[in-house]
């Protein structure tokens, strides 16, 4: 037989044995294939996805799911209530049980630890207490020449973003840290509100809310920074304002582990605040109104709304309905806006209705892009007929500007003027 048959012979034969082994191999692999698929995970449920344009993503419409009731029970507008009066009274209880917060009463204990004479007005740096935990730094500000008791005004700061700095917030000493003078010309216009106020004859108090100013955090990592603010540079300001920023966090989680939160802190204070600025020799009692702009001017709205001695609360920069906020407003709002709960039995601007039957002044900008205008439009025509049905229409005041969120000069004029004629005999 030829060579050539030979090896094609030898192949055959190769090829006919080395089949069934190349089979076995091909089907244990697609054995090994199959059990490899048979055990991963099953694929996703199909979802239809579309842009939300909210802060929540592709989860809003599945939280939205969580409104089962749309309505605020406890609003004066649901009918439930046969007076302005008996609504304040359950709407006020409301919101301080829903704080689960009542530290025990204390003296205020005031400490003066600067005074300041100037051309126009004594100012005072003072710290006192306003529960067993917390002693506040405040400044107070006397306007030279009184004539007897005279009205005042509880200024109260704004966030953005600006936790640093608080009370100097709305203070010009003549001399401001650089952050100050830039923020002063952002928000106010570079005329911040007490300082303004004193000058108009108004005895004036403003503390560091909780977290900011004085009260502010300092991390471990930043003590080498010191404590002392008039040293630190812009860049130091940016800096710190990020570690704070980041630990709004943590505070919000830390006192909801001790049954509290952060705007009950707030709320708390500000009324306490009342409590020393009424004791001052200066100060007529009857006639103590409160102001502030954004954060200010949320602190303003509780404030009126829970402490009677408020005689005219002036809003600036912060109403809205809550619900028109959850989808693209909610991230443009900090922690302390949020009390547990509350927002299930009484809107914002129900909040805001509490201050009835005292006079109340809501000033809205109509560029401010922390809330949908609609929300803003809808809270006032809700503020402006609880007082219509209460027949209290002329203590309710609205005013609106076509600015972007701040306090400008001609806004404080006008809310400076309402309040003259809410506070001067």
């Amino acid at each position: 037989m030829p060579r050539a048959s030979l090896v094609s012979r030898r192949r055959f034969m190769d090829t006919m044995v080395a089949a069934p082994a190349a089979a076995a191999l091909t089907g244990r692999a697609e054995a090994r294939q199959d059990a490899a698929t048979a055990g991963a995970a099953p694929r996703d449920l199909p979802r239809d996805l579309a842009p939300t344009r909210a802060d929540l993503g592709s989860n809003f419409e599945l939280v939205g799911r969580l409104d089962a009731s749309p309505g605020y029970p406890a609003s004066f507008l649901s009918g439930r209530f046969s007076s302005i009066d008996a609504f304040v009274a359950n709407g006020r209880q409301l919101v301080l049980d829903g704080y689960h917060y009542r530290p025990a009463a204390v003296d205020p204990a005031p400490e003066v630890v600067d005074r300041y004479e100037g051309p126009d007005y004594v100012r005072e740096k003072v710290v006192f207490s306003t529960t067993p935990a917390f002693r506040v730094p405040a400044y107070v500000f006397i306007p030279k020449g009184l004539r007897g008791r005279a009205p005042a005004i509880v200024d109260l700061h704004s966030h953005g973003g600006m936790f640093l700095f608080g009370k100097e917030k709305v203070i010009d000493f003549g001399r401001n840290h650089p952050a100050m003078v830039k923020y002063h010309a952002d928000n106010y216009e570079s005329r911040p509100t007490a300082t303004a106020l004193v000058k108009r004859g108004y005895v004036v108090i403003t503390i560091d809310a909780f977290m900011f100013g004085e009260r502010r955090v300092l991390m471990d990592g930043d003590l080498g920074a010191g404590w002392e603010r008039s040293a630190y540079t812009l860049d130091d300001v940016t800096r710190l304002n990020r570690v704070c920023a980041a630990r709004e966090s943590t505070l919000a989680k830390s006192l909801t582990v001790l049954g509290t939160s952060w705007p009950a802190i707030v709320a708390w204070d500000d009324m306490r605040t009342v409590d020393y600025l009424a004791s001052r020799p200066e100060v007529d009692a009857a006639r103590i109104g409160c102001v502030g702009v954004s954060f200010g001017g949320w602190r303003s709205l509780f404030l009126a709304a829970l402490d009677t001695r408020i005689a005219a609360g002036c809003v600036v920069g912060f109403m809205s309905t809550i619900r028109s906020m959850l989808q693209r407003h909610v991230d443009t709002h900090s922690w302390v806006h949020f009390p547990p709960g509350l927002y299930r039995q009484l809107d914002l601007p129900d909040v805001a209705t509490l201050t009835a039957p005292r006079p109340l002044l809501v000033q809205q900008c109509r560029r401010d892009g922390l809330y949908p205008l609609s929300g803003m439009e809808a809270a006032v025509r809700g503020i402006e007929e609880v007082y219509r049905r209460a027949n209290i229409a002329d203590r309710f005041t609205a005013m609106w500007y076509d600015v972007p969120h701040e306090f400008n000069k001609r806004m404080q004029d006008d809310a400076f003027t309402w309040l003259d004629r809410q506070l001067r005999p």
